[in-house]
């Protein structure tokens, strides 16, 4: 299986995706593409001691910036590392493609260069985010702002395809984000979402709220890109604020200080719990190959994981299952 990674793109790249990449070949059975700047590449993987063979480059002139338009970089920077990466997964001569750079970018050349799923009309990126009993998929968390009703059923159907067939959710659950349980709550739009999403055959528990989103207890949580970003955002600044402030209280006096120390294992197995380098990428689900969005501020850790969600991506063969998902709904729902 071979996997192409943009080395390119990141906060810290090329250092950090070339780290990523390191690991990745040594402990996952891939090869791993490496697409960018080839000096650049090598500069940075000989102070490796030893170069993994199953890991090769494949030049791209140029980068497309985190602060660049997403579908003008894509349409101008034609031997960008993200287009000639997208290439590959078009050509088939990868197995799929991991990014960490711009975000808008690898959703524009996925979705242009390399087509949609039979029966899609947008794409949706799925993140994995960690709850109390287990992880619930949060679909969609930015690609799609102003979607239809059929938009957010065709998550829903990913999603839940995702979870059962990657992750092994027997018959996943799935909820719809609003701002009420009952059935009768939101705009005409999510009850006319609440009504496709019933009728379509999944395990559909109905609406969820914003404090159902960490309890563990919804397989998929499925929304519109622009509350699905808000709320991943809020999360992360939320873990971001809480272990400022632990970190703050527990230096307050000799015994916290004392506390801390002893509690110092579950402190760490808390952070591991909650760290999105754990989770390493999300998938953008909907698109004709297997595409991974990384964290713009992944480290080699980060990245590694990201290049595994795509391994086990194209192991479990996701997009086949997700086809028949949409085939077998469509029999259900009405178009």
């Amino acid at each position: 299986m071979k996997i192409a990674l943009d080395a390119m793109g990141g906060d810290t790249a090329p250092e950090t995706a070339i780290a990523g990449a390191i690991r990745a070949a040594r402990e996952l059975p891939v090869e791993v593409v490496l697409v960018g700047q080839q000096a650049a590449i090598e500069q940075h993987l000989a102070s490796y001691a030893k170069r993994p063979a199953n890991l090769s480059i494949v030049h791209a002139a140029e980068v497309i910036g985190m602060d660049e338009s997403p579908v003008a970089s894509v349409r101008k920077k034609r031997d960008s590392s993200i287009n000639v990466g997208v290439e590959l997964l078009k050509e088939r001569k990868v197995d799929a493609f991991v990014s960490a750079g711009n975000t808008g970018a690898v959703v524009s050349a996925s979705t242009l260069l390399v087509g949609l799923l039979p029966g899609i009309e947008r794409p949706g990126i799925a993140t994995l985010l960690p709850g109390v009993t287990k992880d619930t998929l949060l679909i969609d968390v930015g690609a799609n702002i102003d979607p239809k009703p059929l938009h957010l059923l065709q998550y829903a159907l990913m999603g839940e395809a995702y979870m059962r067939c990657v992750l092994g959710r027997v018959r996943p659950t799935v909820g719809l984000l609003n701002v009420g349980e009952e059935e009768t709550k939101g705009t005409e739009f999510m009850k006319e979402t609440y009504g496709l999403i019933e009728a379509s055959g999944v395990n559909f528990v109905g609406n969820v709220e914003g404090h159902d989103i960490f309890t563990g207890e919804f397989d998929v949580i499925v929304c519109d890109g622009f509350a699905g970003n808000v709320a991943l955002k809020t999360a992360e600044s939320l873990a971001h604020a809480i272990s400022v402030l632990l970190k703050r209280s527990l230096a307050m006096s000799p015994i916290t200080r004392l506390g801390a120390w002893l509690a110092h294992d579950a402190f760490l197995n808390l952070r591991k719990e909650i760290d999105y380098a754990e989770h390493g990428g999300a998938p953008l689900l909907g698109v004709d190959g297997i595409s991974i969005i990384a964290h713009g501020a992944s480290g080699g850790k980060a990245i590694k994981n990201a290049i595994r969600v795509a391994y086990e991506s194209v192991r479990h063969e996701l997009n086949p299952n997700m086809v028949e998902a949409i085939r077998l709904s469509s029999q259900r729902v009405p178009p």
